[in-house]
């Protein structure tokens, strides 16, 4: 099989928080019975503050204002969808507790609880961790570079199913790009009723998208050095997939 992989890194919590706030497109904010759904309206201060752009009309500036001390308790919603078409493609989802205030004339939020669930479960962030980190190098290269290789290149997708366990692929109907980091790369085994993920890190993490090329080719190049899974095998021979 190749190098044995034994170096499985994987981003840690915060980091893996404020990636998600770096790359959702929308939130759904929950203040003084108010609930309102922002597409495009947020953005990330270096301390993890959340800036909504919100219009003068908006029900979440109204409650902001008439709230004692001007500075109402909500909830923040974030969800991390993965870019590649598959099954359950929500990957993480983010919550955040805490209070609005008005600044600049904009509402800034800052959190007094952040809650982080993957499909490990559920984990309350540290917040001076989660202030101090910064999102991973590649979130907001991620959905390009995914859709690419799951678009332009499904043969180097299944090559890097050599690097899998053969049992991980057992009954296998489709392997999808799922996700990248720095550390890694993870692929979705879909089966024709289940599906599991499974992580295929890099010898060494990779700062950039040249870096990410070269852990790249280096996968590749083990794959390449495996044995042709015998579920692909039948798979092809079947004519299924």
């Amino acid at each position: 099989m190749g190098d044995s992989h034994a170096w499985a890194a994987v981003p840690a919590t915060a980091e893996r928080a404020r990636s998600v706030l770096a790359i959702s497109w929308s939130c759904a904010v929950t203040t003084e019975g108010v609930r309102e759904e922002l597409v495009g309206a947020h953005s990330v201060a270096e301390d993890g503050r959340v800036i909504l752009q919100v219009p003068e009309d908006s029900a979440l500036l109204a409650a902001t204002i008439c709230a004692p001390r001007g500075e109402p308790s909500a909830v923040l919603e974030f969800a991390d969808v993965a870019p590649v078409p598959m099954r359950n493609r929500i990957r993480a989802r983010l919550w955040l507790a805490g209070w609005f205030a008005i600044e600049e004339g904009h509402l800034a939020f800052r959190a007094t609880r952040v809650v982080l669930r993957q499909t490990s479960g559920a984990v309350v962030v540290d917040l001076d961790e989660f202030a101090a980190a910064s999102p991973d190098p590649l979130a907001t290269a991620e959905a390009r570079l995914l859709t690419h290789l799951a678009d332009a290149h499904p043969d180097a997708v299944e090559r890097l199913t050599r690097l899998v366990e053969p049992g991980s692929l057992h009954g296998v109907v489709r392997v999808q790009p799922l996700a990248v980091d720095r550390h890694g790369l993870t692929l979705r085994i879909e089966r024709r009723r289940a599906h599991g993920d499974v992580r295929l890190p890099f010898h060494t993490p990779a700062d950039g998208v040249a870096q990410l090329t070269e852990r790249m080719h280096v996968l590749l190049a083990q794959a390449s050095a495996a044995s042709c899974p015998r579920a692909l095998q039948r798979q092809r021979t079947d004519g299924d997939g």
